[in-house]
C-alpha cells in the first residue's frame, strides 16, 4: 500500500481519510500494473488481478471510517416589534462571528417562521433584513446582540427575533406668505434617553422647490428639529457704508432666525417629536424674517489686521451646527471687520491672531470687544505604550470637548514617530481617545508636567500644554459565562468596571451574552476590575458612578496585567443580577 499512497499522493487528511482532490483518472494511472510492479508483461495478468483484488480488499478493511460531523439548525419566527404581527419575506441570514461571512440564509415564510438548516457547531450572528424595517441583529440592544451558539444540548430553536419597523418625519416649510421656502437646512436632532447624556445629530436634508423635507429609516425616538434658510430676496449691505434711510435696499436687509418645531425660534421652547415604531409623523415650520444684525470686529491694538481672521460658527442645541463658518462679509485696510447678514442666534466668535475664542448671543447689532473671549490654545502631546512596546505606525487621535455648550464634531489629528498637536483649542474640559487602524488603544493614563492623571481628560488653561500620553496596546480578552439558576442567561448587558474612578468610564468594557450565556470583553487595558452582569440593563444610566456602583458588590473581581496574554477566562460562572 505504500505504492500507492505514493503515487496517488493522498493526503491523509484526519489520519487515513482518502483525499477527494485525486481524480479517477489519477487513481485508474496509480492502479496500473506498470504502476505496481516493474518488468511487468502481459503474460501475468491473471497473477496481477489476483493479488490486485487482495490488496484492495485489505485497504478497505484497514481505512479508519470517516468520521460524521454533526450538523445543527436554527429556527423561529420574525415578529413585527411594534404589533407583534408576523414578518413574511423577510430575509434572515447566519453570519459567522470569526470573519462575519454569511453561511447561510432563507426567506421567513407567512407565518414569519425560518429553518436554517445543517449548520456546523459554531457562534452565528443572525440577520434580518425587510423592506420597512430596520436592519435587524437578534435581540439587538444599541451596538450589541446575542450571538446563538450551535453544538450539542445548545437551545437554538422557536426563537422570537423582533424586527423593528422604520419611523419617518415628513414636513413642509414655509414664508411669512406661506411660500414654499426652498433649500432650507433641515436638522434633526435625537434627544437621549440618559439626562447626562448630550443632543446629537441624527440627520440632515434640504427643502425642494415645494419646500418639502423627508426623514425616513429611522428609529424610533424622541428627536428635535431646527431650519435654518435665507430669504430669496434677501440684499445684505455694510453698516459700516453710509446708506440713505429712504434706499429701499435697506427693508431688504433681512434673515431667517434659526426655527424650531412648532415654530419658534427659542431654543428653550422647541416641541420633541416622538417618533414611535413604523409611525409617519408631519412637522410643519413656518419662517419669519426679521431684520439681519451687523456684528462688527475691532482690530486689536497693534495687530495686523490682514491675519486677524475672524469666524462666526453657529451653536444649536449645545453643538455647532456644521463646518459651515461666517466670514466677514465687509473688510476695511486698516480698521474694522463686519460680519452681515447675521441671524440671531447663538455663535462661536473666533478673533484675532493668535485667536481668541468666545460664546455670542446675538440679539441686536453691535461692536464686538477686540478682547473678548479666551485665547485658543496649541495642545501637543507625546504617545508611550504602557508596556514599552513600539507605537502602532499610525495613531489617529481624537479631541471631543466635555463641556455642553461647545459639544461638536471630535478634532482629529495622526501622530508622527509619537509626536501630535492639536492647534488653536479652547480653553475647557476635553476628552483624549486613539486608535490605530484597526482597533482602539485604551489611554490609561496623562502626565502634564510631571503629574500623572489614571484618565484620558485634559483641562486646557491659558497657555499652550505637553501632555505624555500613555496607551495600553494590551489585546486581552476577557471570556465568561453570565448564569442565572446555574444556566446560561442570553441578552445580558456584561459590564467590565474599573476600580480607579478616574479610569471609568474610559476603560471600562461591554458586551451583550450570546445564546448560553458566553461573553467576551476585547481590548482590556492592564488593571484591577470588577465584572458585572445585569439582566434588562441596557435602559440604565450605566456611565454615572452612582448607577453602576449599586451593582459592584454582586460581581466578580478581575485583575489584567501586562502578562494576562490575549485570553483571560474567568474561573467562576458571573452571576446575574436584577435591575
Amino acid at each position: 500500500m505504500s505504492i500507492f499512497y505514493a503515487a496517488t499522493k493522498l493526503d491523509l487528511e484526519g489520519g487515513g481519510g482518502f483525499n477527494p482532490r485525486i481524480t479517477p483518472t489519477q487513481s485508474t494511472r496509480a492502479l496500473a500494473p506498470e504502476g505496481c510492479f516493474s518488468g511487468f508483461s502481459p503474460e501475468e495478468l491473471p497473477f496481477f488481478a489476483t493479488r490486485l483484488v487482495c490488496v484492495l480488499t485489505l485497504f478497505l478493511v484497514c481505512l479508519p471510517a470517516l468520521p460524521q460531523t454533526a450538523l445543527y439548525r436554527i429556527t423561529g419566527s420574525v415578529m413585527n416589534a411594534a404589533t407583534g404581527e408576523p414578518v413574511s419575506r423577510a430575509n434572515v441570514a447566519v453570519l459567522a462571528v470569526s470573519d462575519h461571512h454569511a453561511v447561510a440564509s432563507i426567506e421567513t415564510g407567512s407565518d414569519g417562521s425560518f429553518a436554517l438548516e445543517g449548520l456546523a457547531a459554531a457562534k452565528y450572528d443572525l440577520v434580518a433584513v425587510r423592506r420597512g424595517f430596520l436592519l435587524s441583529l437578534y435581540n439587538q440592544h444599541e451596538m450589541f446582540n446575542t450571538a446563538i451558539v450551535t453544538g450539542e444540548g445548545q437551545q437554538t430553536e422557536g426563537l422570537v427575533f423582533r424586527m423593528t419597523p422604520v419611523a419617518s418625519l415628513h414636513g413642509v416649510v414655509t414664508s411669512d406668505s406661506n411660500d414654499p421656502v426652498e433649500n432650507a437646512k433641515v436638522l434633526l436632532f435625537l434627544k437621549p434617553h440618559n439626562s447626562g447624556a448630550r443632543i446629537t445629530q441624527a440627520a440632515e436634508t434640504s427643502t425642494d422647490d415645494t419646500g418639502a423635507y423627508d426623514f425616513g429609516e429611522l428609529a424610533p425616538g424622541e428627536y428635535l428639529l431646527a431650519v435654518t434658510a435665507q430669504p430669496w430676496y434677501a440684499l445684505h449691505h455694510s453698516a459700516l457704508l453710509q446708506r440713505s434711510a429712504a434706499d429701499p435696499s435697506t427693508a431688504l436687509d433681512v434673515v431667517y432666525p434659526v426655527t424650531y418645531f412648532d415654530s419658534t425660534t427659542e431654543e428653550a421652547s422647541a416641541t420633541p417629536i416622538s417618533l414611535a415604531a413604523g409611525n409617519r409623523e408631519d412637522a410643519n415650520i413656518n419662517l419669519h424674517a426679521v431684520p439681519a444684525l451687523h456684528l462688527t470686529i475691532e482690530p486689536p491694538a497693534g495687530q495686523d489686521v490682514s491675519t486677524a481672521r475672524s469666524e462666526l460658527r453657529q451653536v444649536i442645541f449645545g453643538s455647532l451646527a456644521s463646518t459651515d463658518t461666517i466670514t466677514p462679509q465687509f473688510v476695511t485696510q486698516t480698521g474694522p471687520s463686519e460680519f452681515t447678514g447675521v441671524a440671531p442666534g447663538h455663535y462661536e466668535l473666533s478673533q484675532g491672531d493668535p485667536p481668541r475664542i468666545a460664546e455670542l448671543d446675538a440679539t441686536a447689532s453691535m461692536h464686538v470687544d477686540p478682547n473678548l473671549g479666551k485665547p485658543a490654545i496649541d495642545l501637543s502631546g507625546t504617545l508611550r505604550s504602557s508596556s514599552g512596546a513600539a507605537l502602532p505606525d499610525q495613531v489617529t487621535l481624537s479631541l471631543e470637548s466635555l463641556e455642553g455648550v461647545h459639544r461638536q464634531e471630535p478634532i482629529l489629528v495622526k501622530s508622527s514617530n509619537g509626536q501630535f498637536t492639536f492647534e488653536s483649542i479652547r480653553q475647557g474640559r476635553w476628552k483624549l481617545t486613539a486608535e490605530s487602524s484597526d482597533k482602539q488603544l485604551p489611554i490609561t493614563s496623562i502626565t502634564i508636567e510631571g503629574r500623572t492623571h489614571p484618565s484620558n481628560q485634559i483641562t486646557v488653561l491659558d497657555k499652550p500644554i505637553h501632555v505624555v500620553v500613555t496607551v495600553s496596546l494590551g489585546e486581552t480578552r476577557v471570556e465568561g459565562f453570565a448564569k442565572k439558576a446555574e444556566k446560561g442567561a442570553p441578552g445580558i448587558m456584561v459590564v467590565l468596571v474599573p476600580k480607579e474612578p478616574a479610569a471609568f468610564p474610559t476603560l471600562a468594557r461591554r458586551d451583550q451574552s450570546d445564546s448560553d450565556g458566553s461573553f467576551a470583553l476585547r481590548d482590556v487595558a492592564p488593571g484591577r476590575y470588577t465584572v458585572v452582569a445585569i439582566e434588562d440593563g441596557w435602559e440604565l444610566d450605566w456611565e454615572r458612578p452612582e448607577v453602576i456602583a449599586r451593582y459592584l458588590s454582586g460581581g466578580i473581581p478581575v485583575n489584567v496585567t501586562e502578562s494576562s496574554g490575549k485570553l483571560l477566562r474567568l474561573s467562576e460562572s458571573l452571576p446575574v443580577q436584577s435591575r
